[in-house]
């Protein structure tokens, strides 16, 4: 079989280089994968035997794919015996042949994520450290980077900026847990899905002979991904590869944006000095996207400095330019996305992607796409109602609302910890069922239910009762956006999280604020319809039929599908949608340092390059974050994308950015210094927003409305008070007015519900 037939000339130079190291540098859509089956394919005709390749990937899935097309080119007899798999596949089946060097038995066990977490938890409580401050998760993800870059517990407890670090957070037992860790993993016979990496390095170097006879059976070594790899898999596949370093890896250093993960893109970066003589070779050409997708994305990633250089680009078609929208909030920039997608992709959903930066964002897309009838999926995420911390928050506002809601009762008595054990909540079960009465009454009269608990445990319980008769009582007389802050301050749950340290703690606190966002938008909106007094009994109701919506997600119907940036790397879609381009979001407010804005940026490539047809890019001008308005900056990537690819386009609602939040007053926003850029790029971040503000597809921004009311008329709302009507305009099919309200400042109304009459003189 001719296997070059399919290949373009960059392919073939890639693929026929067999002789030493070589650096293949694929761009986004350029056939990487391809590259990758082909040269093993190779290897096989040049009589390489199977049995001495290896293959390292990052995922089964591209292994079994790679595997699959391997056998298409040459017959599946030849290709049996490859060693192809994963980093940790790859490991655990060395580490089984060579246990007994290591101290083990080959039949270890191997620990997933949950039983690591299930055994530091065990250790922090024979420990009787505060599990608030030693989270599990915290205490595994400090344990798996120590790993990861090949730092014993010995050397952690030497490391003067690590116990620094942890000294910092109050982890002052950190390096004595990693040490207790090891040692129990040890007596189990059990290595955790770090210990696959960190063991084999460690046996290599121990045990010389062991790694010259796989140094021996390994005649050629091939790495997918390589610029995701981490310092123990650099070193493996450093060792394996000697003393030949007959040595191929693939990746692309512009889609380097798992470093929270690990990964060091310098492994990519240095490559060439690691192996001065190893050939470099670049595909540059695009087969997923159009000219305007691909160049505008050149024209991104071209700012960062760390990074090896090339020119991607695409004889597809030219294609439409990149169109981005400003808005005033983060409602109607969903709103706005949800429209697009119903009058131009309705028919074909399942082409289409929403992307945003945190999984926070989905919760609008998700309710703006219900509101239009357009079926969904969160990839490799959960709904947004669905997310644990979510489920625990709503379970506080049931109980207060409902003190017969059982379920709630157990899935929060002890939500954050508060020492109350399973064995405890069966008794007080037990004890309702008897009593013929609810949990929480059991919980707040041990003593008169026949509770057998010691005086501490039911001490504990009656302080909870007591804290959730407090919630039952707010309840009467606050709103629910202000009951929910109440609960989510006066519970714990936002301390608990304020004090974990990791991204996904971080991650469960913005879904909380979200939450809190859900619920303003929810009593906002009823304000708007005249009714005064939102309690959050209806804010319950409406999220149990956005749940039972949830539940029929399941069927095969095609979908738009909602995922992070990062869930997104290595799909593709006719049509991305790309949300929230602000500062402080994209790129994230947690990232300041130059090389973690150079991997926001290589985000935002990875973004743009998901797309095989159009791209759809928007940030809103506010949005509600952390119990406020926050005023919103276009991110300043936008900056970095030449203009000539840009369409700038603008919401159709003219109306203040913040008229749609009640609030009594807003701080003015400094204008931003205006930055000298080259060519035709903008000349600002601020006028990306006011040329989107003047533009909109040559349409006029503004329908004309039927109304008694004009702008400069004095009216009164019942709940606002008096203002000056500002404008009246149609916005998504519904009629708004604008009033500056004496009192509290500009809002938009919808006019049917608005029920104005003319102030008095």
């Amino acid at each position: 079989m001719d296997l070059f037939s399919d290949l373009n000339p960059s392919q073939q130079q890639a693929v026929t280089y067999i002789d030493g190291p070589s650096l293949v540098i694929a761009g986004a859509g350029s056939g990487k994968t391809r590259v990758l089956t082909y040269k093993i394919a190779y290897l096989l005709q040049k009589g390489i035997p199977a049995n001495h390749i290896l293959a390292l990937t990052f995922t089964n899935k591209a292994a079994r794919e790679m595997k699959n097309r391997i056998t298409q080119l040459v017959p599946e007899s030849d290709a049996r015996y490859l060693w192809m798999g994963t980093f940790h596949s790859i490991c655990a089946r060395i580490l089984r042949q060579e246990a007994d060097k290591m101290g083990y038995t080959r039949d270890f066990s191997i620990y997933d994520t949950t039983d690591s977490k299930s055994l530091i938890k065990q250790i922090i409580k024979l420990q009787q450290l505060d599990d608030n401050i030693y989270k599990p998760s915290l205490v595994l993800s400090r344990i798996s980077a120590a790993k990861n870059a090949l730092v014993s517990y010995e050397s952690y407890a030497r490391d003067h900026a690590i116990t620094e670090r942890d000294r910092f957070d109050r982890l002052y037992e950190m390096a004595e847990l990693y040490r207790l860790y090891e040692t129990r993993l040890k007596a189990a016979n059990a290595m955790d899905f770090d210990d696959l990496l960190k063991n084999i390095c460690l046996l290599f170097q121990t045990n010389p002979d062991v790694l010259h006879y796989y140094q021996d059976i390994f005649q050629y070594v091939l790495v997918d991904e390589y610029q995701d790899t981490n310092y123990a898999q650099y070193m493996i596949v450093r060792m394996l590869a000697e003393p030949e370093n007959r040595i191929c890896v693939v990746g692309d250093d512009a889609q380097s944006i798992y470093s929270f993960r690990g990964a060091d893109i310098r492994n990519i970066l240095t490559f060439q000095q690691g192996y001065p003589d190893a050939k470099l070779f670049k595909l540059e050409q695009n087969y997923r996207s159009t000219q305007t997708i691909v160049k505008a994305a050149n024209s991104l990633i071209h700012h960062n400095e760390n990074q090896i250089y090339k020119e991607v680009f695409s004889e597809k078609a030219v294609g439409d330019t990149v169109q981005l929208t400003s808005y005033s909030t983060d409602r109607e920039e969903a709103a706005g996305v949800a429209t697009i997608i119903a009058k131009k992709y309705a028919k074909h959903p399942e082409n289409v992607a929403i992307l945003y930066r945190t999984n926070a964002q989905s919760r609008v897309f998700e309710n703006e796409l219900r509101k239009n009838g357009i079926p969904y999926r969160i990839y490799g995420g959960t709904s947004f109602y669905q997310r644990k911390e979510i489920k625990d928050a709503l379970a506080y506002f049931r109980l207060s609302a409902n003190p017969l809601d059982n379920e709630s009762f157990q899935r929060i008595v002890d939500l954050p910890s508060r020492g109350i054990g399973d064995m405890t909540v069966r008794k007080v079960s037990q004890c309702a069922i008897n009593d013929n009465c609810g949990m929480l009454a059991v919980a707040g009269s041990p003593v008169e239910h026949d509770l057998h608990v010691s005086v501490t445990t039911m001490k504990r319980l009656k302080e909870f009762a007591k804290m959730m008769q407090h919630f039952s009582e707010d309840m009467e007389t606050k709103n629910a956006y202000d009951f929910a802050e109440t609960v989510l301050a006066e519970s714990g749950l936002i301390t608990a999280l304020l004090t974990d340290k990791t991204s996904e703690g971080r991650e469960r606190k913005e879904n909380l604020d979200e939450l809190l966002s859900a619920i303003h938008d929810f009593v906002d909106q009823r304000m708007q319809e005249g009714i005064d007094f939102t309690p959050i009994q209806d804010f319950l109701a409406e999220v149990s039929l956005l749940t039972d919506q949830d539940e029929n997600l399941k069927d095969l119907t095609p979908r738009v599908t909602l995922m992070t940036v990062h869930a997104a790397k290595g799909l593709e879609f006719p049509y991305v949608f790309i949300a929230g381009l602000e500062e402080n979001l994209f790129p994230s407010q947690y990232c300041t340092k130059p090389q973690e804005i150079e991997e926001e940026r290589r985000l935002l490539y990875v973004a743009l390059t998901r797309a095989m047809t159009n791209v759809y890019i928007s940030f809103a001008k506010s949005r509600f974050r952390n119990g406020s308005v926050s005023f919103a900056s276009p991110s300043r990537f936008l900056n970095d994308i030449d203009r000539s690819f840009l369409r700038l386009t603008a919401s159709s609602s003219p109306a203040s950015p913040f008229s749609n939040r009640p609030s009594t007053s807003y701080p003015r926003k400094e204008e931003q210094e205006s930055v000298r850029i080259e060519g035709r790029r903008l000349n600002s971040l601020q006028s990306i927003s006011r040329a989107a503000d003047k533009t909109s597809d040559d349409k006029p921004l503004v329908k004309t409305v039927t109304s008694e009311w004009k702008p400069g008329d004095r009216v009164e709302h019942r709940v606002f008070g008096v203002g000056t009507v500002k404008g009246i305009y149609v916005d998504n099919d519904n009629e708004k007015i604008d009033i500056d309200f004496d009192k509290v400042g500009k809002k938009t109304l919808l006019l049917t519900y608005a029920k104005l009459s003319k102030a008095e003189a």
